[in-house]
């Protein structure tokens, strides 16, 4: 089995309607078997910039989470050295990713993410992947995944 197929894939905040000064509804992300993770915030056509984009751990299912250090996107550093900064009015489209070990974090991850006050506000897409499986997932839906097609 190649690496791709020990994958989970999570829509832990799906498309919506548009969210306009409020913060997404993500859905926590249960890391139990899995040795890594990536968390990507998806932008649709958006009129305003988001005012928070954070993580949280921790151990207990629904609260009792910490801000995970570096993990802000307001003014950490990237991978590649530079600042990071919150997505603005003008990302439409956008990706911004998170690549975490999660052998160094709690089970249980959580994204907070504000978008601001604009005219109508903006499209959001939050999705997880988990890789290193300890227990290759034995089916499609275990996976995550509503269909799959190998070629």
């Amino acid at each position: 089995m190649n690496f791709a197929q020990q994958t989970k894939v999570l829509n832990l905040c799906p498309p919506a309607a548009l969210v306009d000064n409020a913060s997404l509804t993500i859905t926590e992300l249960d890391t139990l078997g899995y040795d890594y993770a990536v968390i990507e915030l998806i932008l649709g056509a958006t009129d305003i910039a988001c005012s928070a984009m954070i993580l949280t751990d921790g151990d207990t299912s629904g609260s009792g989470h910490a801000n995970i250090t570096a993990s802000n996107f307001n003014g950490q550093l990237e991978a590649d050295g530079t600042t990071a900064a919150l997505p603005s009015a003008t990302d439409d489209n956008g990706i911004f990713r998170w690549e975490l070990d999660l052998t160094k974090r709690k089970r249980y991850i959580d994204a907070t993410i504000t978008v601001g006050d604009g005219t109508v506000g903006g499209y959001y897409v939050v999705r997880a992947e988990l890789f290193r499986a300890k227990e290759t997932p034995s089916s499609i839906t275990n996976r995550g995944l509503s269909g799959l097609i190998r070629i």
